[in-house]
């Protein structure tokens, strides 16, 4: 099914349009850069109602119209992988996500998905994400473990869209992080925006950036590390990984955000998406997922508490 979006009343502020539409739109849909360069050399943006080049650059008053086309069933191959389904209704569906495992597709990494799993596993996914990401509302960071909502058909999706944007499902996780902390619980308010020194990583900074805010309530504590639980009330990539390493406890094994001396595992960090809750944005039914932690992370808490 094609969908439309416009947006207007936007100062643009000589943005190039591909630039642009990444970040306006990551948020509610997290198109990639490579896609919606590609629609735009589809002729499927218009610019004031005429297509124009990805390095347009927009200026106040412009209105930009995105004709999303339907999904194309079949472009990304259906695998048949691990994945734990712990929730299917005709709606929409609950999986929970192992280690090392990507969400979706994207340039260089077509297969050994969520994506591929999902196209083997369910006959139905919504179509608003694109080829590469049917389903798919929200994400996890490929080492972080835990729950994940996937959308079966467009509204669902549409309404998903809103409800987290609206801040009205509540995540919830834990984690490992380095060092005691003293505090209780606290609150992280801290707006997160792209690195300047390095544009694959998140910082907290004043620049580009966006409100972000992370509660956390220390639920164990060890000779050199805290476990914590975590509620993130917005969404920014790598939100609980970049606010703990800001408070100088960074999340165990973090390859991108952690301790400099630390030997790396395959693991990754200790995240995990332990608990969501959320009202059914079909039936209204509150829904309430708990998610056990992975036996690898049990074991780090054990080796956590042995030490003296």
């Amino acid at each position: 099914m094609e969908k439309t979006i416009q947006i207007k009343d936007v100062d643009y502020q000589n943005a190039r349009l591909d630039k642009f539409l990444v970040a306006y739109l990551k948020e509610e849909y997290d198109f990639s850069r490579v896609y919606l360069q590609k629609l735009i050399k589809d002729g499927c943006v218009l610019i004031n109602n005429s297509p124009q080049s990805a390095n347009y650059r927009l200026v106040k008053g412009d209105v930009i119209i995105i004709n999303l086309p339907p999904l194309v069933v079949g472009t990304i191959q259906g695998e048949d992988l691990p994945l734990k389904i712990i929730y299917e209704d005709k709606d929409l569906l609950v999986i929970d996500k192992p280690n090392n495992m990507v969400v979706h597709p994207s340039l260089g990494n077509w297969s050994g998905t969520v994506v591929n799993a999902l196209i083997n596993q369910v006959d139905d996914l919504s179509g608003i994400g694109g080829v590469e990401r049917p389903g798919i509302v929200h994400r996890l960071d490929k080492q972080t473990t835990g729950l994940l909502i996937v959308a079966k058909n467009d509204i669902t999706h549409q309404k998903l869209t809103t409800m987290f944007k609206n801040h009205e499902i509540e995540k919830e996780y834990i984690a490992l992080v380095w060092g005691v902390i003293e505090e209780d619980e606290a609150l992280i308010d801290a707006p997160i925006g792209r690195s300047s020194s390095d544009r694959k990583k998140m910082s907290v900074t004043a620049t580009n950036s966006k409100p972000a805010k992370t509660w956390f309530k220390v639920l164990e504590r060890f000779a050199h590390a805290t476990e914590v639980l975590i509620k993130i009330e917005s969404g920014r990539t790598h939100q609980i990984r970049v606010h703990f390493n800001y408070i100088n406890h960074p999340v165990i094994n973090d390859p991108m955000y952690g301790k400099l001396k630390e030997k790396s595992t395959s693991y990754g960090q200790y995240l995990h998406a332990y608990k969501l809750t959320f009202l059914h944005p079909i039936i209204g039914k509150k829904m309430e997922f708990i998610s056990s932690l992975p036996q690898e992370f049990n074991d780090k808490i054990e080796e956590l508490k042995s030490e003296a």
